[in-house]
């Protein structure tokens, strides 16, 4: 573990900068700059391919503790596009320990910075939206001002950004189920975290994760009983080809559940369209309602879009997918938390049941998509 004194500055693109000192690989970095709430689970955090393309705050002021282990990582690299921390451990205390935070930062080349007001960058964030940011750190610190400042104005908004391909496997990855076997599943891959395969095959599916650019005929070639949609960054409005795929799923009556991203390509694939939030939710202490049981959950979320449907009663899918109904609300500000076809088999929520980290709150949503395929299994025979 280094440490030094080497400065580094954070600019945003409403022209304000932050300086710290450089933490991780030293550089430039791009991209937009989100918050994260989370008190634990750094480690999950940065290996969530969802967090391609985003600069990631912790408001947790104490980063870096637990170090780095080879157990935890939910893919098989650090996505974050940088990392803002306030106070970086400087020491290791845990025995899972393998490496240090800033060691595997500096590995896998994530430029960081440390040392500032996080709280207060938070607040603007919370105010004024996420927006695009850079940190500059080593020779990159001693650029001017204004050339900083030009940089992170000239780099791509998030919205509209098709990020699929980057996160996502070449080629065909297969888990066997390790609980009672029910058939092969498809998972389309845009992002998806290891532990929610191993939360597939704990129930029983052969997990095929494939890549994104697979059509319908690759899915049917792997006689599957369902079709999951994983989590993964970018805007949903940039992937018309995955909508198109997940329609010739829902046209074929296949078993559909969808996380996070995958919410949002249901969404769009029944028919209603989806925004971009202000600044999204991202952390593992959000609260929802699940409207069938009227349990409130504490869940785990990242995502910067959300579907626009209606958050009461059931409405036809705009696509002829028949009645359409809101399962999960965000209480916090009433955003929609999943999505419940009525008139075939399918169903998605916007946050993350596998939460490695915790909370757990959400896992039973496993359990319901299995039972889902056995129904439809035993409805077919």
């Amino acid at each position: 573990m280094t440490f030094t004194s080497d400065p580094a500055v954070l600019v945003l693109e409403d022209g304000s900068r932050h300086p710290g000192r450089a933490y991780g690989a030293r550089g430039t970095t791009l991209g937009e700059v989100v918050f994260a709430t989370g008190m634990t689970g750094y480690q999950e955090t940065l290996t969530d391919p969802s967090y391609a393309g985003q600069i990631v705050l912790q408001t947790a002021p104490h980063i870096g503790n637990t170090g780095m282990n080879g157990e935890d990582p939910e893919s098989r690299r650090i996505w974050v596009a940088g990392y803002i921390v306030r106070d970086p451990s400087r020491v290791v205390s845990n025995w899972r320990a393998e490496e240090s935070l800033d060691d595997a930062l500096v590995r896998d080349g994530i430029v960081g910075i440390s040392g500032i007001d996080t709280r207060a960058i938070t607040r603007v964030l919370r105010s004024a939206g996420s927006m695009r940011g850079g940190v500059f750190s080593g020779e990159a610190a001693k650029l001017d001002a204004q050339e900083q400042l030009r940089l992170v104005r000239e780099a791509p908004q998030m919205a509209g950004q098709n990020l699929s391909a980057a996160v996502s496997v070449a080629a065909a990855e297969v888990t066997p189920a390790t609980g009672e076997r029910i058939g092969n599943l498809a998972v389309l891959d845009l992002g998806v975290k290891q532990a929610t395969i191993d939360n597939l095959a704990a129930r029983g599916f052969d997990v095929h994760v494939l890549p994104q650019s697979v059509t319908i005929d690759d899915i049917r070639a792997i006689d599957p009983v369902a079709v999951f949609y994983s989590n993964g960054p970018g805007d949903p409005a940039a992937s018309g080809d995955h909508v198109a795929l997940l329609r010739s799923v829902l046209d074929a009556r296949l078993p559909f559940f969808g996380i996070c991203f995958g919410n949002q390509l249901l969404g769009r694939a029944l028919g209603f369209g989806t925004y971009k939030l202000p600044f999204g939710h991202r952390g593992i202490n959000q609260p929802v309602l699940d409207k069938q049981t009227g349990r409130v959950e504490i869940t785990a979320h990242n995502h910067g879009f959300a579907v626009d449907a209606p958050l009461e009663g059931e409405v036809d899918s705009p696509n002829g997918y028949g009645r359409v109904e809101v399962s999960h609300i965000g209480l916090n500000d009433n955003v929609v938390e999943g999505l419940r076809a009525l008139d075939i088999p399918a169903f998605s929520v916007q946050y993350h049941p596998e939460a490695a980290a915790g909370p757990h709150d959400a896992n039973y949503l496993f359990d319901r998509f299995a039972d889902l395929v056995r129904a439809t299994l035993e409805n077919k025979n």
